[in-house]
């Protein structure tokens, strides 16, 4: 063996090895959470590149995120040096954009087409259903745009959409309209980036093996992410050498949501019976004891490929289990414990990440971090490219670029006010709609002094508007954006725009740093082509902006995890109908995508994992008891601390059935943790001779009592369990919590009474 495949192969464990040197046909590398799969992708690279002296434009690798591939690049620089010219190395949605482009001649598009974002979507959605007199409040834009992207997820046009009932025929329709609309103003949704090269390839052989011929390894990671459309452009490019290599695992599967199919890897063996399959087992970023937890939730899935993960890092720090009162509690507890133990691990703020299934769980977590001064940063929020004052620049730069563009011009013709009112707009829109002109050519039209239904006024602001557009299309040409962007500012007066619609001074400094920082922006990418520009932050992820820069607690959602690792981490919010989430309940695919969801969480976690759930949560204004999540039940015992003592177990599910009234089937699970947890059925009524007899109860809601070793609560309620009395107490200590206890042995004082 040389001493150059020597080095690129040294530190790699077997299976790694395998993966890297497979070189020819089709592999399938099922790959467990930090099992080292970007390494292996990166050296593969270099390996193909460095020994089968492959060209590097004769390579593609496809991933999910920017940021993935950002690292990917780097990664590969680190090993070949600047022996990278023309590697391709991008997402699914960024290389096919590209395509795209250079095949603009046979495409319905020009190639300098905008890509829209959902809030672009929406006000096209919302366009062609006012067109067609559709009720928005009967049927939701939301609902038909979701249901148009599964349709081009699915390679399904408007012409081959099949309307089964009255709701589909309404999509139907939008979908006709909406898509007209798209083509009419020069732009793409993200589902036709991918829809569109689909068609590009079946309507047009050469173009298929101009690009086959061209690339002839293919590299896919996250291959369990993709959909229909994707899998289509894998296979296609792929052919004939079939040279494609991808990475994947089925246990990480969390994106059907998106039409994401975990399936495509079943697919992929039967497409490709020829494929070496290759486990990842080996992982190097968590601890045995988190890995045993995580392999203990996953293992009930079926439909999979059973991985035994392993780390050489034996042993670990038990996982930690809390119950707590109520959601604010369980936030309490959480920021507490992050500054407890960044002080004695000597952590910084950014090895913490607090993980929970839906963005409303953030509010508690957030007020919280603000009450005791623990820096955070928000994943999902509003992001840069979504504030208000970032999105009116960016229109008229996307104006700019593409004149036909109506979702952005409807948005500045009036911003700042110019005095064109909003009848104006309308009657402009309706007769430009009427003529079939695009948006360029009624504002030509009314320049040639065309006939309109706008008063000479209105014409006039209008003209006015298209000439400034038309001076800012010359300045783009030279690519300072920066200067361009700097024009429209003064032009427009738009700094006099923000102060007068800001509520106050700081809101405005705050929209004016926005917009500086959209202007360092610009001038970092001095000489870029505006198209290029706005292609590039179209693309952006809310996950390709989070920065290890900042020294901040990360929040975010589980969804929004994947890919991330932490030193430390909470799942919280562990209770039925959150963790599993309430559609999940009547679905096993649902379900089984919860117990994926609750995997990739755990598996974030590179030292120490924190499990929290409350007794009370406080979501959408009703406060209303929960209970543990059914995953919870599935993790051993000897691998956690915190939990409900074994003694407890049933006492405490026999509690909440009485409390809440809830029927209970589900069978008890011996040696693991909240045995008996299962999904509710449906509520029943307690007979009367089983309520519980309060007048006979020694402890009562309310007071206040001592333990020997929990030290003083507060009595949350009391219930009678036979000869004895279950008190579940809120204790001041926040390590301690919610507990509750058999009153037999606790022998809890009764504080303020003789």
């Amino acid at each position: 063996m040389s001493a150059a495949i020597t080095s690129l192969i040294d530190g790699l464990n077997p299976q790694q090895r395998a993966a890297v040197t497979a070189t020819e046909g089709p592999v399938l590398v099922l790959a467990g959470p930090g099992s080292g799969k970007t390494r292996v992708l990166t050296h593969r690279i270099a390996y193909l590149i460095r020994e089968k002296n492959l060209h590097p434009s004769a390579l593609m690798a496809v991933t999910f995120t920017n940021k993935a591939a950002a690292e990917m690049k780097h990664r590969v620089e680190g090993i070949l040096g600047d022996r990278l010219k023309g590697l391709q190395i991008g997402t699914f949605h960024s290389i096919c954009a590209r395509l795209l482009r250079r095949e603009a001649e046979s495409t319905r598009h020009r190639n300098d087409y905008l890509i829209y974002d959902t809030d672009d979507q929406l006000t096209v959605i919302n366009q062609a259903m006012t067109e067609q007199n559709i009720d928005d409040k009967k049927y939701k834009p939301r609902a038909i745009l979701n249901a148009i992207s599964s349709a081009k997820n699915e390679l399904t046009g408007p012409d081959a959409f099949i309307a089964q009932g009255y709701m589909a025929e309404v999509t139907r329709r939008v979908y006709q309209r909406y898509q007209e609309i798209l083509i009419s103003n020069n732009a793409r949704d993200f589902d036709d980036l991918l829809m569109d090269t689909a068609i590009l390839f079946r309507d047009h052989p050469d173009v298929l093996e101009k690009y086959q011929q061209f690339y002839e390894y293919l590299l896919v990671d996250e291959f369990q992410d993709t959909n229909a459309a994707q899998y289509y452009l894998v296979k296609e490019l792929a052919a004939p050498q079939n040279n494609v290599f991808v990475v994947g695992d089925e246990d990480q599967a969390i994106y059907a949501f998106r039409g994401a199919d975990y399936r495509n890897v079943l697919q992929f063996r039967r497409d490709f019976p020829q494929a070496q399959i290759i486990l990842l087992e080996q992982n190097y970023r968590s601890t045995q004891v988190v890995l045993d937890v995580a392999r203990a939730v996953i293992d009930k899935n079926s439909n999979r490929t059973r991985k035994a993960l392993f780390t050489e890092r034996q042993g670990g720090t038990p996982v930690q289990v809390f119950e707590a009162y109520s959601d604010s509690e369980e936030a309490e507890y959480v920021v507490t414990t992050i500054e407890e133990q960044r002080r004695k691990l000597s952590l910084s703020y950014k090895d913490f990440a607090i993980m929970y299934r839906t963005n409303a769980q953030s509010r508690a977590m957030e007020e919280a971090c603000i009450r005791e001064g623990v820096p955070y940063k928000l994943v999902g929020g509003i992001g840069f490219y979504k504030r208000r004052e970032v999105r009116d620049l960016l229109a008229y730069l996307r104006l700019v670029n593409n004149l036909d563009d109506s979702v952005s011009f409807s948005r500045v013709i009036n911003i700042p006010k110019r005095g064109i009112g909003k009848k104006s707009v309308e009657d402009f829109q309706a007769w430009a709609a009427k003529n079939r002109y695009t948006t360029s050519r009624a504002l030509e039209a009314l320049a040639d002094g065309e006939v309109t239904p706008l008063n000479s006024s209105a014409v006039k602001k209008f003209i006015e508007f298209h000439r400034m557009i038309l001076e800012w299309r010359q300045e783009a040409s030279s690519n300072n954006l920066a200067a361009l962007l700097d024009s429209i500012l003064i032009r427009t007066h738009y700094t006099m725009h923000l102060q007068e619609t800001s509520d106050d001074n700081e809101q405005f400094m705050e929209r004016e740093e926005n917009v500086k920082e959209l202007r360092g922006l610009l001038d970092k990418n001095i000489g870029m082509p505006l198209n290029e520009f706005l292609e590039e932050i179209a693309l952006v992820a809310d996950i390709d902006t989070v920065s290890d820069a900042l020294d901040a607690v990360t929040l975010l959602t589980l969804h929004a995890a994947k890919g991330l690792e932490y030193p430390v981490v909470f799942l919280t919010g562990l209770e039925e109908g959150l963790l599993p989430h309430m559609r999940s309940f009547d679905e096993p695919e649902g379900m089984a995508e919860e117990r994926r969801l609750m995997y990739v969480g755990i598996t974030r976690a590179m030292q120490r994992l924190y499990l929290t759930y409350a007794f009370r949560r406080l979501m959408y204004g009703d406060s209303t008891p929960g209970r543990p999540s059914r995953f919870l039940a599935d993790i051993p015992l000897d691998r956690v601390e915190g939990a409900p003592s074994k003694m407890l177990q049933n006492q405490s599910r026999r509690s909440f059935e009485a409390e809440t009234r809830w029927d209970d089937s589900t069978e008890r699970r011996s040696g693991s943790l909240l045995a008996g947890l299962g999904r509710p059925n449906k509520p029943a009524s307690l007979p009367a001779a089983s309520a519980p007899k309060k007048e006979n109860l020694k402890y009562k809601t309310g007071q206040k009592v001592r333990h020997a070793k929990f030290g003083e609560g507060v009595v949350i309620h009391s219930l009678r369990m036979g000869s004895d009395e279950e008190v579940t107490v809120s204790f001041s200590d926040k390590k301690i919590g919610l507990k509750r206890l058999a009153a037999s042995f606790a022998n809890l004082e009764i504080l303020g009474e003789k």
